[in-house]
């Protein structure tokens, strides 16, 4: 299973960076089901999947930080036996992704208020977060019209108008990533996820920052929905993911090198709000 994980991961057949976190700490389980001879070694296996979790994606601060946290409960409390170690290891693991769900749920709450019922709205790549945060508005009995853009090219957005799609009193529209300036004149709002926050910049799939910039040049607004623990500092470095030149052109390109960056950085000026489970951050 960790191995299937990490192939996942690295494949974004798994992306958004929550759904992630949760899945790479469940993936963990399988090693409690295993025999070893001593503590010391359980946790040196522990920690080595771990690490080959994380290298899976180097960009998901919620990756990281969860796997750190699952480690460092076990190692820390020194256990007498493995039979402890493998109760830590659960105990931690069902603690990481409670947080985290609870906090993706939290942030969707808080989310759902910001969007105002018939808004027109604009969104980028696939975020669970904001898909969540759309649905609650919508229980909550308000409609919208969505354009949703691509992300090539893994195309996120499909999965994401897909989503919306299914909802009742929502309108979808898909968009090539480049038509993102032709239509953004008929959004009331912009709304995307994040898969963190470091010195005043925004980290999120590719074209987020030309989206950032065309909104602020259409004078439309831009939220960005998540959790309070991608706000991160130091202990993080984030690392853009430089993906295969054969999700962009499958034949051999040698008259030409291909570029095919995950992410791009945003800085925080561009962005009306961040609204996490925590609090509502008014940038304007």
């Amino acid at each position: 299973m960790i191995d299937e994980t990490v192939a996942e991961i690295e494949e974004m057949q798994t992306h958004s960076s929550s759904v992630v976190a949760i899945k790479a700490a469940t993936a963990l389980r399988e090693l409690t089901d295993r025999e070893f001879p001593t503590v010391e070694e359980y946790v040196r296996t522990l920690e080595r999947n771990s690490r080959a979790l994380r290298r899976a994606n180097r960009s998901h601060a919620s990756l990281h930080t969860t796997q750190q946290e699952i480690v460092d409960t076990v190692a820390d409390a020194d256990p007498d036996d493995v039979s402890t170690a493998k109760g830590l290891t659960v105990e931690a693991i069902d603690r990481v992704v409670g947080d985290v769900e609870a906090a993706q749920d939290r942030a969707a709450e808080r989310g759902a208020d910001a969007l105002a019922d018939e808004d027109v709205l604009f969104t980028h790549d696939f975020s669970s977060t904001v898909l969540a945060a759309i649905e609650a508005a919508v229980d909550d009995g308000a409609t919208f019209e969505v354009y949703v853009s691509e992300s090539r090219p893994r195309y996120l957005g499909r999965k994401m108008a897909r989503k919306l799609g299914t909802m009742d009193g929502v309108e979808v529209t898909l968009l090539v990533d480049a038509a993102s300036g032709y239509y953004l004149s008929e959004a009331d709002r912009v709304v995307v996820g994040m898969d963190c926050i470091v010195d005043e910049t925004l980290y999120n799939r590719i074209g987020t920052y030309p989206l950032a910039t065309a909104a602020a040049q259409e004078d439309v607004p831009m939220t960005v929905i998540g959790a309070d623990s991608k706000f991160v500092d130091g202990a993080f470095a984030f690392e853009t993911e430089i993906r295969s030149p054969s999700e962009v052109h499958r034949e051999p390109a040698d008259e030409f090198t291909i570029g095919n960056p995950a992410y791009d950085a945003t800085p925080l000026s561009l962005l009306d709000s961040i609204v996490t489970d925590e609090e509502t951050h008014d940038l304007d």
